[in-house]
């Protein structure tokens, strides 16, 4: 039912995204929310330019999805993220009532879909979804390091 390739090529859309977070000095998380095969919305961190706690990549690209299928319930969808979404995310995923979740690289810090919790499985909630880890993770986590570390060391330059 799940093809690795499909995937994959979803999983490279956001991390496009990601790297055009971090052009814009945010952190490098990109996602996408696929329907039936095709890419319904695309979006990246924004938090630092939206002034928005919860501009994370997988929550805009939620609610754009919703948006362009004129509908809050996200069935049939899969959403595509770099980093393993937060409780804020997963909980979105949660009540958008989304299919599948794909994500690249674990959140030791905050991961919610199977690190530190698992919102995804929770017979206590009122849906449960499918999740899918480590797809390019590698890719997604040196691109996160690689950004910190770009941080790190301009930080020292400044001080």
């Amino acid at each position: 039912m799940f093809n690795q390739h499909d995937d994959e090529k979803f999983m490279r859309l956001a991390l496009e995204e990601a790297t055009r977070a971090a052009l814009e000095g945010e952190v490098p998380i990109g996602a996408v929310v696929v329907c039936d095969g095709e890419v319904v919305a695309r979006a990246h961190n924004k938090r630092e330019q939206d002034l928005d706690p919860s501009a994370h990549a997988e929550f805009c690209a939620m609610v754009a999805a919703s948006q362009k299928l004129e509908r809050w319930r996200l069935s049939g969808c899969t959403v595509y993220v770099t980093l393993e979404p937060c409780i804020m995310c997963a909980g979105l995923m949660v009540n958008a009532r989304i299919d599948r979740c794909v994500y690249g690289a674990s959140d030791p810090k905050g991961g919610a879909l199977g690190t530190l919790y698992d919102m995804s499985h929770d017979i206590r909630l009122n849906h449960e979804f499918e999740v899918t880890s480590g797809v390019l993770a590698d890719k997604s986590a040196t691109l996160l390091r690689n950004f910190f570390r770009a941080r790190r060391a301009s930080k020292k330059e400044r001080e």
